[in-house]
This record gives structure tokens, sequence and C-alpha cells, in this order.
């Protein structure tokens, strides 16, 4: 009795302890580097090793060669399906065929074949999100009990097993899938929390686009590189005015719209953020000169106007439209200096009839 509880319980160790690394691993690859997609085959590949660490410390029983392989491999099937689950049962099936045995065809049948299959029949497709995918925990609980039911009877039909035995690695096997899954769930949550907490630190609440410090942030590190850019400033003509005829909650419908066409108009590279209230800021740093910034800022200021905004007929003009200005160039001026120049050409926009540019 003490012999086999201390088999099951040093796999049961080894599982959990290799999982949760893992997926500590995980999370500090995801958080540093940007190879998402290149995760996705690394965990049946792991999981496939772990299932080979397992069978290295197996309970022997009579010719039998007992553990807690089918865990991983069950897991694996059920997170994401068949396609990783058959790369999952490669190793393990020949290693298990190639140490023989009189229980060899039941053992890879009981203890791989069939934890795969359940596992990727019940396999969850529309809530699998790789790499972030929280598992139903009751719904894979009863699932795998639904195996160790199978599996149990099998094994004392066709096998030397007693069902002490048997009922043990049932108790061993539930416990080490549930930890797995629990960490599993506990390692994705903290990674999409701490992924919400720096979009939040970066992204304006109402726009979803950048807000002013990250947007500073993002242009010093431009400064630091010595490359040339200007900025460019704009509001929304009489903002106020429609706020007063449409309440703010459409007000602030019209920012969002404005943050996402900006979103549409600007080229990678180019940096954006809300500056406060209905003011933006631009930061163009992939031009050689001033037309082109005109020419890029033109586009956008004409594309703010031709869109349909709901109620912007009650607006003095009868359309909704923006006031842009821009700095000069950046070489040997702080970037203080050139929000001042900008917000100057902005006033001088305001002043000449609006929803034109200045600089």
């Amino acid at each position: 009795m003490q012999v086999i509880i201390e088999s099951f319980l040093e796999n049961m160790t080894l599982i959990i302890a290799y999982m949760f690394l893992t997926l500590k691993a995980k999370e500090f690859i995801l958080i540093k580097f940007d190879v998402t997609h290149k995760l996705f085959w690394f965990v049946p590949i792991a999981l496939s090793l772990l299932s080979l660490f397992i069978m290295h410390y197996p309970l022997e029983f009579e010719g039998m060669r007992v553990d807690l392989r089918s865990v991983p491999i069950f897991f694996i099937s059920y997170l994401a399906g068949w396609k990783f689950g058959i790369v999952s049962i490669i190793l393990p099936t020949w290693l298990r065929y190639s140490l023989g045995g009189p229980t060899v065809m039941q053992g890879i049948l009981q203890a791989i074949i069939i934890p795969f299959l359940l596992g990727a029949i019940f396999h969850k497709r529309d809530s699998y999100t790789p790499p972030y995918t929280i598992i139903s925990i009751k719904h894979m609980f009863f699932v795998f009990t639904c195996y160790e039911i199978i599996l149990v009877a099998l094994m004392l039909l066709t096998t030397p097993i007693s069902l002490k035995a048997a009922l043990i690695m049932m108790v061993f096997q539930t416990l080490a899938l549930l930890s797995i899954g629990l960490i599993q769930n506990d390692s994705n949550r903290n990674i999409l929390y701490r992924q919400e907490l720096e979009f939040q630190s970066r992204h304006d609440s109402m726009t979803n686009i950048y807000n002013l410090r990250h947007f500073r942030s993002k242009i010093e590190h431009l400064m630091h590189l010595k490359k040339p850019f200007v900025i460019a400033m704009f509001d929304v003509d009489h903002f106020k005015n429609y706020n007063d005829t449409h309440g703010h909650p459409a007000g602030d419908a019209v920012l969002r719209m404005i943050g996402q066409l900006l979103s549409e108009s600007l080229k990678n590279g180019d940096v954006f953020a809300r500056y406060g209230g209905e003011e933006f800021i631009v930061c163009l740093p992939n031009i050689s000169n001033m037309e082109e910034a005109l020419e890029i800022l033109e586009a956008f200021r004409a594309k703010v106007e031709a869109y349909k905004f709901y109620g912007e007929e009650s607006q003095p003009t009868g359309k909704l439209t923006i006031s842009i200005g821009i700095s000069g160039f950046s070489e040997g001026k702080s970037l203080d200096e050139l929000i001042s120049e900008a917000d100057n050409a902005l006033y001088s926009s305001k002043k000449s009839g609006r929803n034109t540019i200045s600089y």
C-alpha cells in the first residue's frame, strides 16, 4: 500500500512541479518577447516530454508499468484538440512499446490512446483562445472522471492490477489533472491581467489611443535616436456647442470616432495620442519636408470633414470639423518647445476661420 501511494505521489509531484515551471516560463516568454504564434507547438512537445519523464518512475506490479502518463496527454488533447494531442502521444507511445512487457498494448491503449481520444472529442473549440485559454475546470473534471471509470474497468478486466491500486491511481490522476488546470488558469489570468494593466497605463480610456504620458515616452525615444519629426496638434471645432446640444455621451462618441479615423489615416511609425479634452497630438517622424506633413494632415482633416457624425448639422458650419497646427522640425528643440509651436499654429487656424491647417 505504501509503495503504491509513494509511486503515484512521485508522479503527481513531478507533474505539478513540471507544469508550474513550464507555465512560468511561458509567462516570461510572452511578456518579454512577441513569439505568441511560435508557442503553439511548444506546449504539446513539452507535455509529451513530461509523459516520458513520468514513465521513468512507474509502479511496477506483476510485470506491469503503472504511472500517471495519461494526465498530460489528456490535458493537452482537451485543451488544444486532436492535432496537438497527436503530437503529444508519439514519443510516449514509442517509449512504452520499446519498454515491452506483458501488458504493453494495454498500456498504450488505456493510458495513451484513450485519454487522447476523449480529450480531443471533448475539446472546447469555441473557448480555445491560445495562448491564454481559460479551462472550464468543472467540464474537464467531468470528462476525466468518465475516462477514469473506463480506465479502471479496463485495467481490472485486462491486467493483474488490484482494485485498491487502481482506485489509488484514479485519485492521484484526478488530483494531478485538477492541479494542472488550476495552475494553467491562474497563469493565463495573470498574463491577461498584466496585459490589461499595461494597456490601460498606455492608452486613453475613452478613445483607446495612446495617452499623453506614453506619447511623451515614445517621442523621447525618437529624440534619443536623433530622428527628425514634426508635431501637430488639433482639436474639434465648436466642440462645446456640440456637447451642449447633444450631451456629453454623444461628444465622447465623436472623440472615439476621431481616434479611430486617426488610427486609420496615419502610417506605421507615426505616433498620436489624446492630449486632453477634445485636443489631440500627432508626431510625424517619417517625413523629409513640411509638404509631406501638410499632405498627410490635410488628408486626415478632409476625412473628418467628410465623415457623417451624428447631429453635426447643429454645428455653426453644418459640419463637424477640426483645426490643425503644425510645429517646425525637431532639430535642436525640446518636446515642450515643439508642442508650444504646434499649439500656437493651432491658435492661428482657429483665428483664420477653423477647419484649416497652419504652421
